[in-house]
């Protein structure tokens, strides 16, 4: 269901996460959203970095907001991302190393480099008892509402999907023998009770990040992949009235490239637009160099979904113009139409490695290019404040 983009031509908008300002120093620690907002320090540094991150993307002119991801901690190259419902959904215990058996680290990032220190050190827990969890404990429902308070424009949530999470968690054997199957079903329901919540609170975007279908290389078997279909789909169960997006990229630690090579195959885009129950994926390009791009003309006379595509890159610090960022978009409009197109980043800004001025001028670079395109199109432009009055004079001593 379309909400928030429907009869919106070439509508913008930013990944998720979103560089934090120098002085949001309070990291909740485990805590509870709620037990920190006790604390005089938190609730004014949280709610303060909440209407920067608003003020910041509504004055680069994008049509949908995020919270920033402003809930996570701000740890060792976007840890949190993943952590944070780990470390609040019941059943869920501790601090592990990655399972050996499912990442073989060494083997993929030698020690030395810099993945190898970052993965080495994202610890996770235990399924120490089944996991039976309705997810409010999450939270996510008040995050929005403070973020959507403070603005004019729809604002998104998004946060990683419960298809990434199991091979971040140890496995007690007594509890689950191994089960992979039945832990992610398991924690599809846990999500899906925050995702309720939030739908309920009045949230009309939702995004799921990074299901594992485009990582595949086509061998898996069916009964696999239609697990993982159903799975993906009883997490999303009942967000009937939401416009539900899917966010596919291939890594983003401290800007990293995670993987050498990228692809996204027919047959991995089939599954996305043909049998998850969502309404828009999104797509790292930019930074790929638009590799792929073409293969959605495949699905370009039956496309019911829409698709947003990263005009910006998240793992680069030059800020794309204007007019780059429209001939990449004249470019994607030879595969798909423009009222199935969404601009976006490749990925969040977050994660440290980038700077708010850089993160909001490439934001504001996807709506001015929009803008160029929706000029040649003649749809109605979206007006950018960081664009249209004059510096902000500087400050000088008397």
């Amino acid at each position: 269901m379309f909400t928030v983009t429907q009869d919106v031509v070439l509508p913008t908008t930013v990944t998720g996460s979103w560089p934090r300002p120098q002085w949001f120093t309070e990291n909740l620690a485990r805590r509870q959203l709620s037990s920190a907002m006790v604390e005089s320090a938190f609730r004014e540094q949280f709610s303060d970095a909440l209407a920067t991150v608003i003020s910041d993307q509504q004055r680069a002119g994008l049509d949908i907001l995020t919270t920033g991801d402003y809930h996570c901690d701000n740890d060792f190259f976007g840890r949190s991302w993943a952590n944070y419902p780990l470390e609040r959904i019941d059943g869920l215990e501790g601090d592990d190393p990655p399972p050996a058996s499912r990442w073989d680290l060494e083997q993929a990032f030698p020690p030395g480099t810099l993945l190898n220190e970052i993965f080495t050190d994202w610890l996770g827990p235990t399924a120490v008892r089944e996991i039976d969890d309705d997810g409010r404990r999450l939270e996510y429902a008040r995050i929005w509402s403070m973020a959507q308070s403070r603005a004019v424009k729809p604002v998104r949530f998004g946060a990683i999907s419960a298809q990434a999470l199991p091979g971040l968690i140890e496995v007690d054997p007594s509890v689950y023998d191994d089960d992979r199957r039945q832990v992610l079903w398991d924690l599809a329901g846990a999500m899906n009770g925050a995702w309720r919540e939030l739908a309920a609170r009045g949230c009309k975007v939702i995004q799921l990040e990074e299901p594992n279908f485009h990582f595949g290389d086509g061998s898996e078997p069916e009964d696999e992949l239609s697990f993982q279909v159903d799975a993906f789909n009883r997490e999303v169960e009942g967000l009937d009235n939401v416009e539900v997006w899917v966010h596919t990229c291939f890594g983003n630690p401290n800007m990293q490239r995670v993987f050498k090579e990228t692809r996204y195959r027919q047959e991995a885009l089939a599954i996305y637009l043909e049998r998850l129950n969502c309404d828009v994926l999104t797509v790292e390009m930019k930074d790929r160099g638009y590799a792929d791009l073409e293969v959605f003309g495949e699905f370009r006379e039956s496309l019911s979904r829409k698709v947003a595509i990263g005009v910006v890159s998240h793992r680069t610090l030059q800020v794309e113009d204007p007019e780059e960022v429209a001939r990449d978009v004249r470019e994607a409009l030879r595969f798909i139409d423009p009222e199935k197109l969404i601009l976006t980043s490749d990925c969040g800004f977050g994660r440290q490695g980038c700077t708010r001025g850089i993160a909001l001028h490439k934001a504001a670079s996807i709506a001015l290019g929009a803008n160029v395109v929706k000029r040649e199109l003649g749809v109605p432009e979206t007006p950018v404040p960081l664009a249209e009055g004059a510096p902000e004079a500087p400050v000088t001593s008397a």
